[in-house]
This record gives C-alpha cells, sequence and structure tokens, in this order.
C-alpha cells in the first residue's frame, strides 16, 4: 500500500481526533429525553408595568400559588404594545425589586438635621404628609392673582408623576392634583 505523507497526516489526524472524541465519554446510543415541569406551570400569571423608565414596558409576573404569592418569574409581555415581550436589563432583572432581602418594608424619616433615619408607621407617614400638605396649600393659596381674575392655585407644591401607572392611574392623580390647586404637574416621562 502506497501512502503519500499528506494521506500519513491525515490518517494520523482523524485517527487522534476519533481517540480524544472516544476517551472523553461520548455515546453515540440512543438517549431518552425527559421534559422538565415548568416553574410556572401553576403559578398565577398578572400583567404590570416595568417601574423604571418612562417607557411603559409591559411585564408579565408570575407568583407561587402555594399562599406565600413569592415571584417566581417575571418576563417581558408579547401582547404589549410598546415592547412586545422585551424588556432591557434592568426590567429583566425586575424579580431583584420585590425579592430582595435590603428592601425597606417600612417607611422611614430623617427629621430636619439629623443624621440618622428612623423606621415610622404608615398611620404617622401618611398623617404627616396629608397634614403638611394641607398646611402648604392653606399658607400659599390664591384666589385671585394680581389682575383680579379668579385662580384659585398655589404654586408652593409641585407634583411629579410615575411611569409605572397606567393612563387611568395617571388620570385620577392629576385630577387630585389639580383639585388642590397645584399648577406644576410634571410627569416622569417628560423629564
Amino acid at each position: 500500500m502506497k501512502v503519500t505523507r499528506r494521506q500519513f497526516m491525515q490518517i494520523s489526524g482523524a485517527t487522534a481526533a476519533g481517540l480524544a472524541v472516544s476517551g472523553l465519554g461520548f455515546d453515540l446510543a440512543p438517549v431518552k429525553a425527559h421534559a422538565q415541569m415548568l416553574k410556572t406551570k401553576y403559578a398565577k400569571e398578572t400583567t404590570t408595568i416595568c417601574p423604571y423608565c418612562a417607557v411603559g414596558c409591559g411585564a408579565i409576573v408570575h407568583t407561587s400559588q402555594k399562599g406565600d404569592g413569592r415571584v417566581i418569574n417575571i418576563e417581558g409581555d408579547p401582547d404589549h404594545v410598546i415592547n412586545r415581550g422585551s424588556l432591557c436589563a434592568k426590567g429583566a432583572a425586575l424579580s431583584g425589586l420585590v425579592e430582595n432581602k435590603n428592601r425597606l418594608l417600612e417607611p422611614m424619616y430623617r427629621a430636619p438635621y439629623a443624621k440618622t433615619w428612623k423606621s415610622v408607621s404608615w398611620d404617622w407617614a401618611l398623617s404627616t404628609i396629608a397634614k403638611r400638605i394641607k398646611e402648604t396649600r392653606d399658607a400659599t393659596f390664591s384666589h385671585k392673582n394680581h389682575k383680579g381674575q379668579v385662580v384659585n392655585r398655589t404654586t408652593a407644591i409641585a407634583s411629579v408623576g410615575s411611569a409605572a401607572i397606567d393612563n387611568e392611574e395617571c388620570w385620577i392623580y392629576q385630577a387630585l392634583m389639580r383639585a388642590l390647586g397645584l399648577v406644576y404637574i410634571e410627569h416622569q416621562a417628560r423629564i
């Protein structure tokens, strides 16, 4: 048998590759495949809006049905008109917003000139906010401007809306702000 140098190198290379592959434990026999149960099979599915930026991407949140209501999975909503199922890096990590051991679960308050924050109750926080809004509004409310025109407004309070609420919630929110007499009503999407 006559073998050229090139043929010898090809045969040697193929033999070495075959031995290397067989030494790795590859088995070419048929294998039975087993499907894995999806972790979201029995989960409750809820649609929501990503709270991070003003784009308003839709997301689907899967929560546990075992009574604890923990977030199992968050993914983009393919039926949402804005993002069509895709999420940015922050949106894809939304579960870290909910399932985070460092997440604050109660309001924190830092008194003027204090150096530390302290935990306060929800009742105290909400009543304090309402009281301060009322005091500021009452002290700065104008019924008429310098021309004598009825304006019914206050310019001492401003409002910045959230990108995490939908159009209906935005309407309710701005209606409340206008009822208080606010002039400076903004939205995160415009900032």
